[in-house]
């Protein structure tokens, strides 16, 4: 440990008159030979954080932060590595509140452990020493893989709903399974997630379905998502996709349920369209509930996945750009759509094209565990590919006439975005068009339909 450990920290610790540690992730990721590409640099000791900041300036660290109520000092060192400094607390909640009501500061380390959430996150590396001090068991649990709550575990998720979706997420990203007591916990817990912020969900949230960055975990995001299911989570935060629990789907192209489909997507979909691949086909339960079919799911599902992400405080582009993709992503399911038609249809959602593909490929291999690749990827693919053997244009970037050229040939600024929409369309359609003086002229050609 001491081979990570900063120099720049090692050299503050000697100079602390009370033990120095390194807790947390860095400490468990450690000991369970788990290599992240940064590290989180919790450190923490019993000193207050005056103290605390009076050390870390002599020893050339700039503190950023000094939040003396939680005894919290943020800083970083002249290499520009950040830390978070916590001096040894203990914390008093009223259940369902989900912050603390009292904070008491202690010298007690086995207190500061308790107050934290698993038991592999409250493992203490004495910096000076060189040694571990593991007050609750962490050690073994890192051996063995295991999520146990640092207290009791109606307590510890009482105390913070929140922490129901940080065991979804750092099981996914750890590979870690949590314990009988642990996991019935979070599920005799899992309402209080609704009291929490939706920007905190969806921050932890986010986290797991991109969880396989962190140490490589490849099926940490299902597994997440898994674990969120069968704790009741799942019902809370995203009740319209866990309305397709048992409903059952055509036998001949589905193995699985509705949500479990939906889960299995985001196991073989890429990371940009894992929100999007969950989401594809929330419309089915609406729509079958509705109808007795899913027939219209893709228009009802682009909707009800707006409303969702609004619901989460997602971004703008995620509020755009995913609902397009659940718009689409049943179109030309079987094939049938003529070339020209479909030459188009690239042209005109070509901003999506390749996330729209990656979610049909998912789709797909999500029905029965099919890995290969999916008849509609395989059919644009084939047609992409020769689109651009025969240099038609995909953008209007690749149009041989410019917005320019048609304000140089008198016609209305008013129509030339139109203009060059339907320029851009003929053209991919009849690549030997895309030559100047046939734009032109064609260019004029609607300018005159345009003006009557």
């Amino acid at each position: 440990m001491r081979q990570i450990v900063p120099k720049s920290l090692q050299i503050l610790a000697t100079a602390c008159p009370k033990p120095l540690y390194v807790v947390g992730g860095s400490v468990r990721d450690f000991l369970a030979g788990l290599l992240a590409r940064e590290h989180d640099w919790d450190i923490c000791s019993p000193l207050s954080a005056d103290e605390f900041v009076s050390c870390a300036n002599a020893c050339g660290f700039t503190v950023k932060a000094v939040y003396r109520n939680t005894g919290t000092v943020k800083l970083h060192d002249s290499d520009g590595v950040d830390y978070e400094y916590s001096c040894f607390r203990s914390d008093k909640y009223v259940r369902g509140t989900h912050v603390p009501v009292e904070i008491f500061f202690t010298e007690d380390i086995r207190l500061d452990a308790r107050r934290r959430d698993f038991t592999v996150n409250a493992i203490y590396y004495d910096i000076a020493k060189g040694e571990y001090v593991d007050p609750l068991g962490g050690i073994a649990a890192v051996k063995e893989k295991r999520l146990t709550t640092v207290d009791s575990a109606k307590k510890v998720f009482g105390e913070d709903g929140l922490r129901l979706m940080r065991l979804a997420r750092q099981a996914a990203q750890l590979g870690f399974s949590p314990d009988e007591e642990c996991f019935l916990g979070a599920k005799e817990n899992a309402a209080l997630i609704v009291d929490i912020s939706p920007e905190r969900i969806f921050a932890e949230f986010t986290a797991l379905l991109c969880a396989d960055k962190k140490y490589g975990n490849t099926d940490g995001p299902y597994q997440g998502l898994k674990l969120l299911d069968e704790t009741g989570v799942l019902d809370k935060i995203l009740p319209e996709l866990t309305l397709g629990r048992n409903m059952a789907q055509r036998a001949d192209f589905h193995k699985y349920d509705v949500l479990e489909h939906s889960l299995r997507a985001v196991k073989y979909a890429s990371e940009n369209v894992r929100l999007a691949a969950l989401l594809h086909d929330v419309g089915k339960p609406f729509c079958t509930i509705r109808d007795g079919h899913s027939h219209e799911h893709a228009t009802e599902g682009a909707r009800i996945a707006k409303d969702i992400l609004a619901r989460l405080k997602a971004s703008k582009k995620q509020l755009e750009r995913i609902p397009a993709l659940i718009q689409w992503h049943m179109y030309d399911f079987d094939c049938q759509t003529g070339e020209n038609k479909l030459r188009r249809f690239f042209i005109s959602h070509y901003d999506i094209l390749d996330e729209l593909l990656a979610i049909k490929q998912a789709d797909f291999s999500a029905c029965t565990d099919d890995c290969s690749i999916a008849p509609t990827c395989k059919k644009w693919t084939a047609l992409l590919d020769k689109m651009r053997a025969e240099k038609a244009p995909l953008t209007l970037k690749d149009l041989a006439i410019s917005g320019a050229d048609l304000q140089n040939a008198s016609i209305q600024p008013c129509h030339i975005s139109e203009i060059l929409k339907r320029l851009l369309l003929q053209a991919a359609c009849n690549p030997t068009e895309n030559e100047k003086e046939r734009l032109l002229r064609l260019a004029l050609s609607i300018e005159k339909e345009l003006s009557h």
